[in-house]
């Protein structure tokens, strides 16, 4: 029953989401372009639900530029003041309402990674693929790409046991008031690469 319903809140809310936003959408668009943000939207294989790939959508935050081999700088150093503001508001992940309708994302689940990282994985990891990524999650309202990878598994390991409307709520609330606020420093930033890891016992912000 939840499952259902929730597919149902998600087609429901990208479809008016999307029409409503619509002006949003071509004004973060426009600002991209002029600020050189080009081609304005990016994408990039993410794994999803059963551990099938997925191509997400969102407005590119980056530049691409290349050091002296043709070799993309680090993430940091392509990171555009524009950019950081589109992340810090969330405007960036907007295209995803897309992503949405078509099936391969809810709006509140585990963050999906890139999909090379799934060979990477430990099996208390890949509990995240029981579900539908999503939009937002429970490691983004606890500090995002400020936590380490082995605490952000934790926290998303621990919303696929104890999923639920009352949770979902309560996420879809906390990463509202923390877009109209102050987001965790560094909850933004670009994430460094996994590289695998032995998930540790953590204690979980419930």
């Amino acid at each position: 029953m939840y499952e259902a319903s929730k597919r149902l809140f998600d087609l429901t809310a990208a479809s008016l989401g999307l029409v409503l936003l619509a002006p949003l959408l071509a004004a973060v668009a426009g600002l991209a372009w002029l600020g050189g943000l080009r081609p304005v939207l990016f994408r990039q294989q993410r794994t999803g639900y059963g551990e099938q790939p997925f191509s997400v959508l969102k407005f590119r935050t980056m530049t691409q530029r290349t050091d002296a081999t043709g070799q993309l700088l680090p993430d940091a150093e392509r990171l555009t003041g524009l950019g950081r503001w589109l992340r810090r508001r969330g405007l960036d992940e907007l295209p995803q309402l897309w992503n949405v309708l078509r099936g391969e994302l809810s709006l509140v689940g585990p963050r999906p990674f890139l999909h090379e990282y799934l060979p990477l994985y430990s099996a208390a990891q890949k509990q995240r693929f029981r579900v539908r990524p999503g939009i937002t999650g429970w490691a983004q309202v606890h500090g995002g790409n400020a936590r380490s990878w082995d605490e952000k598994f934790a926290l998303d390991t621990w919303y696929v046991a104890h999923r639920g409307w009352a949770l979902d709520l309560r996420i879809l609330l906390l990463t509202l008031a923390q877009l109209l606020g102050r987001r965790p420093p560094g909850a933004d930033a670009p994430a460094p690469r996994f590289t695998g890891s032995a998930a540790p016992t953590i204690t979980i912000l419930a």
